[in-house]
């Protein structure tokens, strides 16, 4: 019984912090210190830096 019951409450956790997981995130980067250290470990995954850098620095023509 109390396996269930564990069980249950971690699935209920997880099923939350899906359905809110945009709220958990958006609260969470507004602290200036993860926000910082989100960035930093992001760009220093190549994958996500490759991608990004190019658009960061592109010139558009001005029409």
């Amino acid at each position: 019984m109390r396996i269930f019951t564990v069980l249950t409450v971690l699935t209920s956790i997880i099923v939350m912090a899906f359905r809110w997981r945009y709220r958990i995130i958006n609260t969470l980067l507004a602290i200036s210190f993860l926000r910082k250290a989100a960035v930093t470990i992001s760009m220093n995954m190549p994958m996500i830096r490759e991608k990004i850098m190019p658009a960061l620095f592109q010139r558009n023509p001005v029409k």
